[in-house]
């Protein structure tokens, strides 16, 4: 099987210049559906799903090669070499943000520029930085996922999105959460949480443009500032006033606007930041 079979992948729009979205865990590419809609006239969009989730084979899940965020930049890096595609601007949300920076180790000149939507390097405190989780509190969600998905689900989808669990957004969240095969959530979930790709950071020489809520139950506003601190080129950071961790599903209206205009920003150009 292709990688763009594997994926999912579509193609759709029209434009000199290529969009290609990366989704984060518990989501599929339908969390870009507010976005998708201002890009097509102007852009090529490229929409895949992350091996996992509950849109692709259970069957094509490697524990080994997952077991690391390098295997979904592998992964990234195929989808663009399948189609061809020289150069991107890459929009990563969340987990996918990382997988972005990760490939453009191996292909800088792919990217034009990433732009991190509630990215974090790392999500457990340790001493002189805060990633906002002690050990405790993942072993925690690891056990909980475990032993009731149903009941994790129900629990972590209205707290991750930060609104109540009758919201349509929730709603929508908790259905593509329960598309995903327990097992393979659970190893997802550690593989995400227990990753530290802080040592990367530095060698990232592709222009980032940092989106942050200001309120998010996975990533603290103080990792978009370390974010924007460590990269090694050339970064933008703006903090919008939004709650929850899918604020281009949740809070639409605002954060739409904010995406389309770093998108489109050229690189080098002065811009104010929040």
């Amino acid at each position: 099987m292709s990688s763009l079979e594997a994926h999912n992948v579509r193609v759709v729009g029209s434009g000199d210049e290529i969009v290609v979205l990366g989704h984060g865990f518990g989501t599929d590419q339908s969390c870009w559906k507010h976005l998708v809609p201002h890009l097509v006239k102007n852009y090529q969009v490229v929409l895949f799903d992350l091996m996992g989730s509950g849109t692709t084979n259970p069957e094509s899940f490697n524990l080994q090669r997952y077991s690391t965020l390098n295997g979904y930049a592998d992964d990234l890096l195929a989808i663009l070499e399948e189609l061809e595609i020289e150069r991107c601007i890459f929009v990563g949300h969340s987990v996918s943000a990382m997988v972005g920076c990760l490939a453009s180790l191996e292909r800088p000149d792919a990217f034009s520029k990433i732009v991190l939507v509630s990215a974090s390097p790392r999500y457990l405190n340790e001493p002189f930085y805060f990633g906002g989780f002690e050990q405790e509190d993942l072993n925690q969600l690891f056990e909980a996922m475990q032993s009731n998905f149903k009941a994790w689900v129900t629990g972590f989808a209205p707290l991750a999105v930060g609104a109540d669990i009758e919201a349509p957004v929730v709603q929508e969240f908790a259905r593509t959460l329960f598309n995903i095969r327990p097992d393979i959530a659970l190893s997802v979930v550690k593989t995400i949480f227990q990753s530290d790709v802080r040592k990367i950071l530095p060698l990232v020489t592709v222009p980032c443009h940092i989106l942050q809520s200001t309120k998010d139950l996975a990533v603290p506003v103080v990792v978009a500032h370390y974010l924007e601190r460590s990269l090694g080129g050339e970064t933008h950071m703006e903090i919008f006033p939004t709650e929850g961790h899918l604020p281009q599903l949740s809070s639409p209206e605002v954060v739409i606007p904010v995406i389309l205009r770093h998108i489109s920003a050229v690189t080098n150009e002065h811009m104010e930041m929040s």
